[in-house]
């Protein structure tokens, strides 16, 4: 048996310099996000449903604003077209079905 000259790595890059509780801030201003923007989806959802069944749409809680299509990248391409890539833009995708499940995305 052949024995290692260097000790056995298990993690690729180093441990995050992120603490617990900046992480749970983080996480609580996610969940917040994501609420504001489920109050507007629920209001949106009933007028929209059974035009764009299954489409995705970005709703912008601040504005309200909101862009609807068919395809997860093309729903991208449209928020990087309206906000480039801003880092205090934040949005949640949703899905235009019974459940608006599909993940949430923080753009």
């Amino acid at each position: 048996m052949t024995q290692l000259s260097h000790p056995h790595r298990t993690r690729i890059l180093p441990p995050s310099p992120i603490t617990v509780s900046e992480k749970n801030r983080r996480q609580e201003k996610q969940n917040a996000l994501a609420m504001r923007c489920r109050v507007v989806f629920e209001r949106l959802r009933p007028q929209l449903i059974d035009t764009h069944y299954n489409c995705y749409i970005a709703i912008d809680p601040e504005s309200e604003n909101y862009f609807i299509d068919p395809t997860l990248k093309g729903i991208t391409q449209k928020i990087r077209d309206a906000y480039g890539n801003p880092d205090r833009v934040k949005l949640t995708i949703f899905r235009l079905n019974d459940t608006g499940t599909c993940g949430r995305l923080w753009v």
